[in-house]
């Protein structure tokens, strides 16, 4: 009789819910720090000039968030929530599934240093971009892997990336991408303590990985 319930309840975090199924959420924004735990930036706008924003999920926002702070021209991330119905969500109301957020990283770069192809080569390589509203033993809508765009080209960017990969994962012998591509919804800042997580508990949970599969695209924009 557990085993059922607790395969209906991963059954139902599974399931995006509807806009009347969500929770109401709140009007009041969650605070966050006003500085980058790591390098000491600015959490939040107004960003450095001539920088750009990308905003990717691909599984637990901890170990995704420390992969693009530690990217050369990456200025600032922050983790949050995005392309779901509830606003200014908890962690806990996340998790529920019953908002339809994805765990998301905000990543403002400079694309002097680092291009737009080169953090979509660092997204796809280091998820598993097929298994849907899971990512690996992390089941949930939370996890799923997203790109929201903030501009055509960005959006261009990411679909090309995604049909270039598909190729390599299937000559690999992997499944269909199930990466949602789309226009950048709001953005929810997750709670302070999720900020740099990995920076402050270096020990940590960490589930990301890639499956060994180099994606073509940014070669020359990345080491």
């Amino acid at each position: 009789m557990l085993r059922y319930i607790q395969m209906m309840f991963s059954k139902s975090k599974s399931t995006m819910p509807t806009a009347s199924e969500a929770l109401p959420g709140r009007a009041a924004m969650t605070a966050v720090p006003e500085f980058h735990y790591v390098s000491g930036a600015r959490m939040q706008e107004p960003y450095p000039p001539n920088s750009e924003m990308a905003l990717f999920g691909l599984g637990c926002f901890w170990g995704a968030e420390r992969k693009f702070w530690q990217t050369d021209g990456v200025l600032v991330t922050s983790v949050g929530y995005a392309g779901g119905f509830t606003p200014n969500p908890t962690y806990e109301e996340v998790c529920s599934g019953r908002t339809g957020h994805a765990e998301v990283v905000l990543v403002v770069f400079d694309p002097a240093i680092i291009s737009y192809d080169g953090l979509l080569k660092i997204f796809w390589e280091n998820h598993d971009p097929t298994q849907g509203m899971r990512q690996g033993g992390d089941v949930g809508t939370q996890y799923r892997s997203v790109i929201y765009t903030f501009n055509d080209n960005q959006l261009d960017a990411a679909k090309r990336s995604r049909d270039a990969y598909q190729s390599r994962l299937t000559d690999a012998g992997f499944g269909t991408i199930t990466t949602e591509i789309i226009p950048a919804p709001p953005f929810f800042f997750a709670e302070a303590y999720h900020q740099q997580y990995l920076a402050k508990n270096p020990n940590g949970y960490c589930n990301l990985g890639g499956v060994g599969v180099s994606c073509p695209i940014g070669l020359a924009n990345v080491d």
